[in-house]
Order: structure tokens, then sequence, then C-alpha cells
């Protein structure tokens, strides 16, 4: 199960979701009466409960539009992102698409068709923050591609920790057969993640792969076959997801923080930051609670604290 939150009051909300979008209005109080529309909203923000209550999921929900990155969705995101960095509560985070088929399409092209010149810089700039603010979260992210992410999609996709990607699912950034390239990091974060022979074959020719290409050159963690209900990709990253939230969280932020600048800088750099990291979590609760919970043979309970 799923608990909606309203993002633009910051605070937990309506209404509880189930993992085939069955959604059934549980509460709203007399202040958030004129939030029901979130429901339907182009980016939704919600929580699971249960076993799986350290899980949040970024739903992209723009239908009509195959979730095109427009000014409105660029803003829900980025509200979501601001969010979510904090609430220390979150152990993981998924982005996935509540539209079958389709993970984003990429920038709305009929929308940029009608910017004036002078705007598109500003917007390819909040485009590339919101991008980098989801790299950045302090918890670990995982894309669900169960369809296509073409462009500002796959960059939204490769700015996540962890992808997993269906096996039907078409992914590619596509810039260059509209004579741009891409703006919100892909040319950066792809030759990060396979290699930059290959990242620039694929950018120079705006090829499009799916899933299973994708995994053998490393551009996704796993795939999977897709199901009837079309989002295989999803419950999968559900399920990683909930195995990450078991760990000690301030340990897993911090992995995180130390794997993200190491991999940027010299060896003995990094190292130094690792120590730095490491020191974090040595005066914590949770380390006690976990080298207890060896000793007694049972199942730590971390608190991130």
């Amino acid at each position: 199960m799923l608990s909606r939150l309203n993002v633009s009051k910051g605070k937990g909300y309506v209404s509880y979701l189930t993992l085939n979008n069955q959604c059934r209005l549980c509460h709203v109080s007399p202040s958030d009466q004129g939030s029901r529309h979130l429901l339907k909203d182009e980016v939704q923000l919600d929580r699971c409960e249960g076993e799986r209550s350290g899980v949040a999921v970024i739903s992209l929900n723009r239908p009509k539009a195959k979730n095109a990155i427009s000014v409105r969705f660029l803003h829900l995101f980025t509200e979501a992102l601001e969010f979510l960095k904090h609430d220390k509560s979150v152990r993981a985070v998924i982005v996935r698409s509540n539209v079958q088929g389709i993970f984003c399409a990429g920038a709305d092209l009929k929308e940029r068709a009608k910017m004036a010149q002078s705007d598109v810089g500003p917007f390819v700039s909040k485009l590339r923050a919101m991008v980098s603010g989801l790299s950045t979260l302090p918890a670990p992210v995982i894309a669900a591609l169960d369809g296509a992410a073409m462009g500002g999609g796959l960059e939204i996709a490769l700015a996540c920790d962890l992808r997993i990607a269906a096996s039907s699912a078409k992914m590619g950034l596509v810039e260059a057969k509209l004579a741009i390239l891409p703006g919100a990091g892909g040319s950066q974060r792809l030759p990060r993640l396979i290699g930059v022979p290959l990242a620039k074959e694929l950018i120079f020719t705006g090829r499009v792969i799916d899933g299973k290409g994708a995994h053998e050159i490393g551009l996704v963690n796993h795939v999977v076959d897709q199901n009837k209900d079309g989002d295989a990709a999803y419950h999968r990253a559900l399920e990683l997801a909930e195995e990450i939230s078991r760990n000690g969280p301030i340990a897993v932020r911090m992995a995180k923080l130390a794997i993200n600048y190491g991999s940027e800088v010299d060896l003995a750099t990094g190292l130094a930051f690792e120590e730095t990291c490491y020191a974090q979590v040595i005066p914590t609760r949770d380390r006690m609670e976990g080298l207890q919970a060896f000793r007694e043979k049972r199942t730590p309970t971390y608190l991130g604290e």
C-alpha cells in the first residue's frame, strides 16, 4: 500500500493507493479540501506502508503528453525533491511512471516550440538543476523503467543511483536528431556510467536501445520481463528498495556520499573522504544496535539515530 503525500503543503495527506493504482480517498482535512486535484497531478509523491514504510515513490503522471517535461511538470518534480531532501525517515526513493508503456518522453516539444528563444536557456538550466537535485538526494534513488525513456526522460534515470528496466523498454539520448544535445546532464552522466566511446556512439547517433541492450552495456542494473500490468520493473524496484531500507539508513547515506564524491576524485582523496564519512557512523545508536543484534543473533532494528 502507498499513502499519498501533499508535497505543496508538506503534509502526509489523503489517500491510499494499491499497486494496481486503484485509489480510494481516506481522509482530507478541512485545510486540504482544495488539494484533491493532487490525486491526478502530473507528479505524485507517495509513501509505502508496512514493511516498506521507508520507501518513497515519485510517480510521473502526465498521460496525454507521455510524461513530457513541461514547465509545470518541472516545478512539481522540484517540489517533490525538496520535500524528500529534508525527510530523514525516507530510506529509498523510486521514480516510476503511472503511464503504461512510457517512463518519460523527454522535453515537452509542443511547449518548447512556443517558448521565446530567450526562455529556452533558463528552462534547460532549471531542468539540469532538478536532475542534479535528484542525483544528490541523501537516500538511494531507483529508476523503474517500464516504458520508453527518451532524451530528458533518460537523463532523469541516469541521475538515479540504480536503474531497473523491463526488457521491452526503449531508451536513448535522441537529442541530436533534433539538432540539440543532451542538456540535463546526459552528456556527462552517460560516459561516466558506460564509458566515453560507447556514450559518444549512442549520443552522436541518437540510437534507441531496449532494456536487454541497456543491461548488456551496463546502463541498467537489472532487466526483467514485462508483466501483463506493465509494471514489472516497478515491482522489482520495490523489492530492491525494501532490501536497501532494512540496512542502517545513516550508513547507506554515508556510503552513497562516499561513492559519489570518491568516484570524481583521485584515490587518495577518495579514501580520505571515506574516512570522514565513516566517522559519522561511529557515534550512532544504529551502529551499536547492529553489534548488539549480531551478538544476540536477531534482526537489528535501525532507527536512523
